[in-house]
């Protein structure tokens, strides 16, 4: 008879899942702004790896509707923001507002880069 995992083994499994996770983001960052010199051109370098890697279209849900994501882009403040449409209307939401799909689109670990990176503070 095999012993069941304790919880505590479990979670330091998942723990260490996330630290790794967390030091890729780390390294896709730092990638993003190497030659970057204040926080609206590391806003720029994050924004152009997610228009070059990140799959498009892909579907995605904003406050609980489905949506079409049709491109990304950058506002004037230097938010990354997800062009979407359904029916017939197109809306700027904020990239972070998304909610994925499962699986996730092709370069979604850019959006993840994204959130980290706005997240420092």
């Amino acid at each position: 008879m095999t012993k069941p995992k304790s919880i505590s083994k479990g979670k330091k499994l998942a723990e260490s899942g996330s630290r790794i996770q967390r030091v890729r983001l780390q390294k896709l960052i730092a990638d993003a702004i190497v030659d970057c010199y204040n926080e609206s051109e590391e806003a720029t370098g994050l924004f152009t790896m997610l228009e070059e890697n990140l799959s498009l279209p892909f579907r995605a849900t904003v406050l609980g509707m489905t949506v079409k994501v049709e491109k990304v882009d950058i506002d004037e403040g230097g938010t990354i923001v997800a062009v979407c449409s359904s029916n017939l209307r197109r809306q700027k939401v904020r990239i972070l507002d998304l909610c994925l799909t499962d699986p996730p689109p092709a370069g979604a670990e850019w959006i993840e880069a994204y959130r980290l990176w706005m997240s420092r503070g």
